[in-house]
């Protein structure tokens, strides 16, 4: 089993006063890996290792055959082939992800920007587009200051199903600590009762 995890807080320390998200994005992810000894982890760390956004340059280098590309435009189009890679390669992913200003982080929409390709993540059809993603099982581990899950200011959690979807992957889990700004505790608690939950399953 191929396992990936995407740390996609803009915090890059993971002790109690760094990441929620991360923390318990590594609490999922040693579990799966203790029920699978023989699983290789891949971290990627979107904190340490930011990636660039999607602006014109990029879009430029995108759009250049390969053959015609300059070496910058070489460069940045190799930097999204390594996330595509990434991904294609794991059975299993965990998306340690935040909510800032109720939806995802910088961060994690530029993971998005860089590995949703079309003819290579997902293709379009007659019928409409189709993911070219499948068969991965997905675990989100989100935190947030407030009480946000089945309100409409979860505008988070409709995103992510749509977007993987669209990758083709609809096998998707989720794992709240909400409150964090006001009753950590309770919020820590119900999320790693979750993961425990998640883990006997």
């Amino acid at each position: 089993m191929n396992l990936l995890q995407i740390n996609a807080s803009a915090r890059r320390t993971q002790d109690d006063q760094g990441s929620t998200s991360t923390r318990l994005a590594n609490e999922l992810t040693a579990g799966l890996r203790a029920a699978s000894p023989e699983a290789t982890v891949t971290v990627r760390d979107l904190a340490l290792t930011p990636h660039p956004v999607l602006d014109e340059a990029a879009l430029g280098a995108l759009f250049t055959p390969a053959d015609q590309r300059t070496p910058e435009q070489a460069s940045r189009v190799a930097m999204d082939d390594a996330l595509i890679a990434e991904l294609q390669a794991a059975d299993v992913i965990v998306i340690g992800v935040p909510m800032y200003n109720f939806s995802v982080t910088a961060q994690f929409k530029n993971w998005v920007d860089a590995v949703a390709r079309a003819g290579v993540t997902f293709k379009y059809t007659e019928k409409g587009a189709e993911g070219l993603v499948t068969g991965k099982q997905v675990y989100i581990v989100t935190s947030r200051g407030g009480i946000h899950r089945d309100q409409p200011s979860d505008q988070m959690t409709p995103y992510l199903r749509t977007v993987l979807a669209f990758l083709g992957m609809t096998d998707v889990e989720f794992v709240y600590a909400e409150g964090m700004a006001f009753a950590a505790e309770q919020g820590l608690a119900n999320a790693r009762s979750r993961i425990t939950e998640l883990l006997s399953t």
